[in-house]
């Protein structure tokens, strides 16, 4: 570790307030929490840019075609581009996660350990998330000087020894899902996940004698009001009930009742029948 005095009183302030964030989106998403960090610091100006304070964005991204939410504009690499505007800081570190995991040129970094912050930074760099060729040794300077690699132990390495063979996370509808196997539990991935057998049974609409068989979609979040832009519309196959299909897309069942003016007693839908989704 670096000397002590080189330290930043801002960036320590940052750090304790989203540590525990990271570390959440690092159970979660199985990115370590140092280069989330990291990544917050240098592209928020550890919360003080102007994205950050007037948008709650604090990693730069910017809005993409299919960012449905609010959008500010704001000059970086041209003047006047469109990022993506939060509610809540929180918001932004979750769709962090959610844009590294989803997109193809980050792939790679996922099979890298979740200690190697040194490689993650590189793969950072190498996948065109900035364009400051010092990228990599800035947030590696960062995490080495704020001993940030320790969030990566302290829970990180506690949880994968509890589970060494984690779930692997999905994203369907800008969604959290895994998909079950034989012998889950409500309370086996509540403890896995970190979140409530009561919210994963709500989120899934689900009876609480339910038991898993294996492969059935299991979501970590409330699903949504409708599908997404790419997905207006499915036509039924064999083998799909309003409930497979609500959670293949991450559309409440209640809602996709309503949208197709169906009722939970209505007869099954038919192979071939077009379903709206939003």
């Amino acid at each position: 570790m670096l000397p002590a005095q080189r330290r930043n009183q801002a960036y320590e302030d940052y750090i304790k307030k989203y540590r525990k964030i990271a570390v959440e989106e690092m159970e979660r998403y199985h990115i370590p929490a140092s280069i989330t960090l990291a990544q917050g610091l240098l592209e928020s100006g550890a919360g003080r840019s102007t994205l950050a304070r007037k948008s709650n964005n604090h990693f730069g991204i910017k809005c993409g075609s299919r960012w449905e939410g609010r959008t500010v504009r704001h000059d970086d690499d041209a003047r006047n581009e469109c990022f993506r505007a939060y509610k809540h800081p929180r918001d932004s570190y979750e769709d962090h996660s959610k844009f590294l995991r989803t997109g193809a040129r980050y792939a790679f970094l996922f099979r890298l350990k979740i200690t190697d912050y040194k490689g993650w930074a590189r793969g950072l760099k190498k996948a065109g998330y900035a364009t400051d060729p010092r990228y990599a040794d800035r947030l590696i300077d960062i995490i080495e000087l704020y001993d940030l690699d320790k969030y990566d132990r302290k829970g990180g390495l506690k949880w994968a020894e509890e589970f060494p063979d984690p779930h692997q996370p999905y994203l369907a509808n800008e969604l959290l899902y895994i998909v079950a196997r034989r012998g889950d539990t409500f309370e086996s991935l509540s403890k896995e996940m970190g979140i409530s057998k009561k919210k994963i049974r709500k989120y899934n609409e689900l009876p609480k004698d339910y038991k898993f068989q294996g492969g059935e979609i299991v979501y970590l979040e409330k699903k949504r009001s409708r599908a997404t832009k790419d997905h207006i519309c499915y036509t039924v196959r064999p083998g799909d009930s309003m409930y497979s299909i609500s959670q293949k897309f991450g559309v409440r069942l209640s809602r996709l009742y309503k949208m197709n003016n169906m009722k939970p007693e209505s007869p099954a839908p038919k192979v071939g029948e077009i379903l709206r989704l939003r």
